[in-house]
């Protein structure tokens, strides 16, 4: 009796549990499927990458700060009220143009006060010189010594520097009192103001900024920084594309003008500051954009190109029986159709200009549809780079 129930409990189980067991087999079918056939794949195929024809550009890529060529700051030398603005942002200013006014009152009254002090000292001045000359007279008739005529002189030649330095002092007020009224250095465009009518101007210790004038937005430049890594590369005159945020489909054109010797280090990587030139005759670029810019290094048109992942090998053994004295470094190891079968060939070849992904490859030998061998199935590779997938 109980072993007719064991054969009914287990059928039971299978039953309420099916679709666990036939998943189960499903899963373990396929596993065993994989495994077969890889095992019988390896070492019976090679992994292969295509050559191909096209364009190849090294780049060296950097962002930086549209910015006018010349920008000035227009500051004050003399302290006080702003009385009057004449410009603003944006206003269109040429060499000699008003651009605000200060309070004159205070340095006014200085010029006053220094006048009066020049006059009072040319009448002590006039004065002293006429009692040296009658007191000259007086010595060559005998009247009196000369210790009274030297001290005659000395008087007038001491009224005569004191004239000098009051001359001197107004002049000073003078040229403060036109500093009150501040004119453009230069034509250009007031692309800053600082300031607003009825604020204090303090130039005690320093010149007070008032306004910065770009001199031609017309031509900009861009300062970038780039990498020790990369600075080798750039040299005076190569050719820039940069894309602005403002104008995400177009892209505008420069070219290197200064690489600058001076370097500044950014999260311990040592840069440099590269200046490009930018023709700005539309505008349309503003001052302060962040641009992100692609510097060309060199360019091949139309190449056999691979890439570089497909140029690990570092062997022949597995690939050729015999390769002579041919090594991975100046020969390619080729699969190609000849009479329809598949057939692996050596094939002489240089580098020719490498980039980050992809490298030139400069052959005779190499034809259309040809593909690179750089591995067999279940080798391991001898190079740093993992084996791609097979193609």
């Amino acid at each position: 009796m109980n072993k007719d129930k064991k054969p009914k409990k287990l059928w039971g189980w299978v039953k309420r549990r099916k679709w666990w067991i036939l998943l189960f087999i499903v899963v373990a079918g396929v596993a065993v499927y994989f495994i077969s056939g890889n095992s019988g794949n390896q070492g019976t195929g090679f992994a292969t990458a295509s050559i191909t024809r096209g364009d190849l550009r090294q780049v060296v890529t950097a962002t930086g700060e549209i910015q006018p060529l010349n920008t000035i700051n227009v500051g004050s030398q003399v302290s006080g009220t702003i009385e009057a603005i004449y410009v603003d942002y944006n206003s269109k200013v040429k060499k000699g143009d008003v651009l605000l006014e200060i309070e004159p009152s205070v340095l006014q009254a200085s010029v006053d006060e220094a006048y009066a002090s020049l006059v009072s000292a040319e009448s002590q001045r006039n004065y002293a010189k006429s009692e040296y000359e009658r007191n000259k007279a007086l010595y060559d008739d005998g009247f009196i010594s000369r210790a009274e005529l030297e001290q005659s002189q000395t008087t007038y030649e001491q009224a005569e520097q004191s004239v000098n330095r009051m001359q001197s002092q107004y002049d000073r007020a003078v040229t403060n009192l036109g500093y009150a009224t501040i004119t453009s250095p230069v034509d250009g465009t007031v692309i800053s103001r600082q300031v607003d009518v009825g604020q204090t101007v303090a130039a005690s210790f320093q010149t007070p900024d008032l306004f910065e004038i770009a001199e031609d937005l017309s031509k900009m430049q861009i300062e970038t920084a780039v990498s020790e890594a990369d600075i080798g590369m750039i040299t005076e005159g190569l050719p820039v594309t940069f894309t602005v945020d403002a104008y995400p489909t177009q892209t505008f054109e420069g070219t290197v003008r200064q690489v600058r010797l001076s370097p500044t280090i950014t999260s311990n990587v040592v840069v440099y500051t590269v200046v490009i030139d930018v023709d700005n005759s539309d505008l349309k670029l503003k001052p302060g954009m962040t641009a992100f810019v692609t510097i060309l290094i060199s360019e091949k048109i139309d190449v056999w190109k691979v890439q570089n992942s497909a140029l690990i090998l570092r062997s022949f053994d597995g690939i050729v029986e015999n390769p002579g004295d041919a090594t991975p470094s100046d020969h390619l190891a080729i699969q190609r159709m000849v009479n329809g079968e598949q057939t692996v060939v050596l094939v002489p070849y240089e580098k020719g200009l490498v980039t980050a992904t992809e490298t030139e490859i400069i052959s005779d030998g190499i034809q259309d549809g040809d593909r690179v061998i750089f591995g067999r199935y279940g080798m391991q590779s001898t190079g740093s780079a993992r084996m791609g997938a097979p193609r």
